[in-house]
């Protein structure tokens, strides 16, 4: 936790860009895994965190804004509580360590939404992603369980996106722990893969050296020598030497700030000459991405040049052909980069990803663009100092999609699909660094994790 008048600080900031009416937060409640008394580990709603720092199941926040008051609801515990639990502070206790001087029953919430609701008050509420806060939303404000989405407070979400995007000194020190527990997953991650070894074996040491460091993994990691597939959660081949290994992890800290990275990794130590190839292209392309991130640059704008980087490599090695303007303005380099370049980072690993990507990424000046691959960038607005973001540039070979593509006959101007068939059973490729845009330009956060064929290489031997 923070020193209260971290917390006292945001609420007031809060409080000042909303204009009025009530403004609820709640909590996350426990997530059974089989049944009630059998847990998920819990994780609080990280914009709870933010404003009222309780980090325990069963409170709600509230920010009065028309009175300037705040107030937190919850239940003192009973014996039984105690018995399993142990002694636990009680609600005043708690909080009064985040400068909070109003406190009441949760149930009392109930009530409290209903009187203001009957004075026509203005009830703000966020998007809620956990089914048991969709039924407490729907019972105390009466909105419809399938209407609950479109009446979340857009008011309230910006509000809430135009603070937490921009991280405080003490966010980024947080955010610079997880990543030095981040730096010894990959490094150990790199030393581990050998011929032999199977994935669940470092999947299972990434996430043992995130609980030994007090927290757990920032995502379920993904630990893949099949790195064509982006987001593979499959742990169970056998790695053998002339593999790629992608591995795609972070750590959350105690406070759950994230940190978020990726390398692809040659089983037995040494890249071949066709990965060592394709593999400079994707490190140039993250490179430039890392060159380019500054204030009062929009980062769709980075994306697109950072494709153009990649488009220009896979032309080098004949992959691609034409112009590489046109080729990546009519998208055809999505076809072995099918996503964006990045997105926020912070106390979430897709940070503020539950408000929806457009309010998070987008805005009044840069809209999605609608096109295959570059239609998948979560972050496209102007970059501002304080954001942290992510830079994870790749190249794959999917074969269901390269058939696809050669059968409809698409931007064959641009693509050699008889040599990109010879990459059939390559996999692919993903860098990613985690970055502080700053007044004058960026840095990263943390220390780098070897990246360079000669830095990878070295620490596999």
């Amino acid at each position: 936790m923070f020193p209260k008048e971290v917390y006292i600080k945001r609420r007031n900031q809060l409080r000042e860009i909303m204009k009025d009416g009530i403004a609820l937060v709640l909590g996350n409640p426990e997530a059974p895994m089989n049944y009630a008394g059998n847990v998920y580990h819990y994780r609080q709603d990280s914009t709870f965190l933010y404003f009222f720092g309780i980090d325990h199941p069963g409170f709600a926040g509230v920010f009065d804004i028309d009175n300037n008051k705040d107030y937190i609801f919850g239940n003192d515990v009973d014996i039984d509580d105690i018995i399993w639990m142990g002694p636990q502070p009680s609600v005043v206790e708690q909080a009064a360590r985040f400068g909070i001087e109003h406190t009441a029953p949760f149930n009392d919430l109930n009530s409290i939404l209903a009187e203001a609701i009957k004075a026509g008050r203005k009830i703000h509420f966020l998007p809620v992603y956990r089914a048991e806060n969709k039924i407490l939303i729907h019972e105390m404000l009466g909105t419809p369980l399938n209407a609950i989405k479109e009446n979340a407070s857009e008011e309230f979400v910006k509000a809430v996106i135009s603070l937490r995007e921009i991280k405080d000194e003490y966010e980024i020190k947080e955010l610079e722990r997880a990543a030095a527990i981040g730096y010894e997953i990959h490094t150990t991650a790199m030393k581990m893969a050998k011929d032999g070894v199977y994935e669940r074996e470092i999947a299972g040491e990434c996430e043992a050296i995130a609980l030994r460091a007090g927290g757990l993994l920032s995502f379920p990691a993904i630990v893949s020598k099949r790195g064509e597939t982006l987001h593979n959660h499959e742990h169970g081949n056998l790695l053998k030497k002339g593999d790629l290994l992608l591995v795609d992890s972070g750590a959350e800290t105690d406070t759950h700030y994230a940190s978020d990275n990726t390398r692809t990794i040659p089983v037995g130590g040494k890249f071949s000459q066709k990965q060592k190839e394709v593999y400079e292209i994707v490190l140039a392309g993250i490179n430039k991405g890392n060159e380019l991130i500054r204030p009062g640059v929009t980062y769709q704008s980075i994306h697109l040049e950072v494709c153009k980087v990649l488009a220009s490599g896979l032309k080098e090695i004949g992959l691609m052909k034409g112009n590489v303007e046109d080729a990546v303005k009519a998208g055809a380099h999505a076809l072995f980069m099918p996503h964006g370049l990045g997105h926020m980072m912070g106390l979430d690993v897709h940070d503020m990803e539950d408000f929806g990507e457009n309010l998070v990424g987008y805005d009044e000046k840069v809209q999605r663009i609608d096109q295959f691959g570059t239609a998948y960038l979560r972050l496209g607005k102007e970059l501002k100092p304080g954001f942290v973001i992510t830079n994870e540039p790749g190249i794959y070979f999917i074969p269901a999609l390269m058939d696809k593509w050669k059968q409809e006959g698409l931007h064959l101007d641009f693509i050699n699909y008889d040599k990109v068939n010879e990459y059939r059973n390559f996999g692919g490729i993903r860098l990613e660094d985690d970055v502080l845009v700053t007044k004058d330009g960026n840095r990263l956060i943390g220390k780098r994790i070897p990246v360079s064929v000669e830095e990878v290489e070295k620490i596999m031997c």
